[in-house]
C-alpha cells in the first residue's frame, strides 16, 4: 500500500510527519501533537461573523449501555468508550471554504481520562474521497475544537462513507461495512414515535438538536490495527452547531 504525507493527500499543514491511510489496515502507531498547534483560539468579535462555523448531522453508537454516562459523568460505563461516529456536514464554512456536504468518520476510543485529564486513548479520523483537500484542512481543527481532547495515537485515512436511513433503521458504513459500520433501530418510546433527550451538552459544541436516542443492531469495526464488536448498546442521531467561540463541554 502505497503512502502519501497528509500533506500533500490531505493538507493538514502542521501533519506532514504523519502517514496518510487510503482505506488501508496498517498498524503502526502514530503520534501527534501537532494536530492541537491548528486549533483556533479565542471567540469572534461581537456582531462578527464567525471564522468558521459547521452544522452537521451524526450517526453515533459506542460500547456504553444506553444512554451513554459520558454525558452525566467524567469517566464511561467501562474503562473503554469504543465509538464510531458517521458525520454529514449540512452546511458550514471556514473562510472562503464551503464544506457543505463533506463527509467524515470518527472511530476511536475515549478511554478512562477523557473527563479528569482531557485525553482520548485512540482516534481514526476517516474522510469521504468526495471531501476536497480544502475542506479537510479546514476540519480538522474544527474537529478538534469540537471535543476538545488530546489524542496520543491519532491516524487519517480516506474510504467511502454511506450513510442511509429507513423507517426505524438507520445504516452507516466505512469502506462498505469492511473497516466500520452500525447498524441502529429508533427506541420507540411511550407513544412509539420516539424518544428525543434535549438540554444535554455535546462536547463543546454550542447548540445541538437533541439526542434522537437508537440501540445498536450492530456497531463494530476492524481499522489500524484497533477492532470491536457491540450490540444493544448506546446509540443516537444529533444534529450539533459548532462555531469559532468558546464552547463549554461536558461533563
Amino acid at each position: 500500500m502505497k503512502r502519501r504525507s497528509v500533506l500533500t493527500a490531505i493538507g493538514f499543514g502542521l501533519l506532514a510527519q504523519m502517514p496518510f491511510f487510503r482505506s488501508s489496515r496498517a498498524d503502526a502507531a502514530v503520534k501527534s501533537g501537532n494536530w492541537f498547534g491548528l486549533i483556533p483560539g479565542g471567540a469572534a468579535a461581537p456582531g462578527k461573523k464567525p471564522a468558521w462555523r459547521m452544522k452537521a448531522d451524526y450517526v453515533e453508537a459506542c460500547s456504553c449501555h444506553l444512554f451513554c454516562p459520558c454525558y452525566f459523568n467524567k469517566h464511561a460505563e467501562h474503562p473503554v468508550c469504543e465509538f464510531n461516529m458517521a458525520v454529514k456536514v449540512r452546511e458550514g464554512y471556514s473562510g472562503s471554504t464551503s464544506l457543505t456536504g463533506a463527509k467524515y468518520w470518527l472511530t476511536g476510543d475515549l478511554g478512562p481520562d477523557w473527563g479528569t485529564q482531557k485525553k482520548g486513548k485512540w482516534v481514526v479520523v476517516s474522510f469521504d474521497p468526495s471531501t476536497s483537500k480544502e475542506q479537510r484542512d479546514a476540519l480538522a481543527p474544527m474537529i478538534l475544537k469540537t471535543y476538545g481532547l488530546e489524542w496520543p495515537e491519532l491516524k487519517v485515512q480516506e474510504a467511502p462513507i454511506e450513510i442511509s436511513r429507513t423507517g426505524d433503521i438507520v445504516d452507516a458504513k466505512l469502506g462498505g461495512g469492511t473497516l466500520a459500520a452500525m447498524k441502529l433501530k429508533r427506541e420507540p418510546g411511550a407513544d412509539g414515535t420516539g424518544v428525543v433527550m434535549r438540554n444535554v451538552k455535546y462536547f463543546g459544541a454550542q447548540n445541538n438538536s437533541g439526542f434522537e436516542m437508537y440501540r445498536s443492531i450492530d456497531h463494530h469495526a476492524n481499522t489500524q490495527g484497533h477492532e470491536f464488536s457491540y450490540s444493544d448498546r448506546n446509540a443516537f442521531l444529533i444534529s450539533i452547531d459548532t462555531h469559532e467561540g468558546e464552547g463549554g463541554g461536558m461533563g
